[in-house]
């Protein structure tokens, strides 16, 4: 089969040729149908040797869905044919976290070894993608599994860290989406479909901009260094949420001068950004969290909205050859939304 991985460090991913797997005790094999190109996948390769983690080569694609081509022995409930999204965080199944849903926060995955498709395990960026258990797949009926793709990352990331701050998102309140990319625009979506805040949006992008407003936010500002400035005056102080999505020191920065008292600084982005706590740095009773990725049960209530057509995928559709130079094109910020690659098609 086809696939795209990362070879070698601080080179670009390539286009190669490797044995199609086959599923062994409990596992499923999916014949891919769309997979995300994320960001994070870039900060991946911009590691260095020192700091890079994972076996090399590396099938990239953490986002991916598909229909089942075949099942190993024990897998009793997964039909052939039938159309699924990836959870991505796979965690060990057993601890507190995992009992619950939360593998994203698996308290054992480390240890054991255990990494997400794409991130540490073959992705799906890939014609064929092997996955370790049917508790991972999640189904979507006739949702376009181009569309619904990005909700496992770039949608149920933002989901989740929105609903951590939901008790401060109530009529009057002011939430600030940093980043109108792949994960902000749906996070502004997801903002107007569960919560009743303001929602401002700040990008540098001008095309990123008028996407903000295309999926709803209210306000959209440039993001530059008059941006808190513009906020405060906004909301009279502050806002209550603050979401940033890029990461990056400087949006970090703006992130924190947008903050009100006792309001939440979400940092989503993984460009090495960060905010400092302590007592006159920010404003009183300021949290500052770093949250990641997000639920299996999350991850059903994201396809709900997208079902009940409240959060759409903006997305970009590639063929799987085309997938390095969708990297260029995303490191260079000029996808529009999600970035998808769709093997054979």
């Amino acid at each position: 089969m086809r696939a795209v991985q990362y070879t070698e460090i601080g080179a670009p991913p390539v286009v190669v040729d490797v044995p199609t797997p086959e599923p062994g005790p409990g596992e499923v094999l999916l014949r891919v149908t769309a997979a995300g190109v994320c960001h994070s996948d870039i900060t991946v390769m911009d590691w260095s040797a020192s700091e890079y983690p994972y076996p090399l080569p590396l099938t990239l694609g953490h986002e991916g869905a598909g229909v089942v081509a075949a099942v190993g022995p024990g897998v009793e409930w997964m039909a052939e044919g039938e159309s699924c999204v990836v959870y991505g965080p796979w965690g060990c199944g057993t601890c507190r976290k995992c009992a619950v849903g939360k593998e994203n926060y698996c308290l054992r995955a480390d240890r054991l070894g255990i990494r997400p498709p794409g991130l540490g395990a073959p992705g799906a960026l890939a014609e064929y993608l092997l996955v370790d258990d049917p508790r991972h797949l999640v189904p979507i009926g006739d949702l376009d599994p181009v569309r619904a793709v990005p909700l496992t990352d770039a949608g149920l990331t933002p989901y989740h860290a929105i609903a951590r701050s939901a008790s401060k998102l109530v009529p009057g309140s002011t939430a600030v989406v940093i980043g109108a990319g792949g994960l902000g625009h749906l996070g502004i979506q997801i903002l107007r479909a569960t919560t009743a805040a303001r929602v401002v949006a700040l990008d540098v992008s001008e095309e990123k901009m008028e996407l903000a407003r295309e999926v709803g936010a209210h306000v959209v500002f440039p993001s530059d260094q008059r941006a808190p400035e513009a906020v405060r005056e906004l909301t009279g102080g502050g806002a209550d949420v603050v979401l940033d999505f890029v990461g990056l020191p400087a949006t970090a920065a703006i992130a924190a001068a947008c903050a009100g008292v006792e309001s939440d600084v979400v940092l989503v982005g993984v460009e090495g950004g960060s905010v400092e706590v302590g007592f006159g740095t920010l404003p009183f009773e300021t949290t500052v969290t770093a949250p990641y990725w997000g639920s299996r049960g999350e991850l059903l209530e994201v396809l709900d909205l997208a079902r009940s057509g409240q959060v759409e995928a903006e997305v970009e559709r590639y063929g799987l050859e085309e997938a390095p130079a969708v990297y260029e094109r995303l490191r260079a910020r000029r996808i529009r939304g999600r970035g998808v690659i769709v093997p054979g098609g």
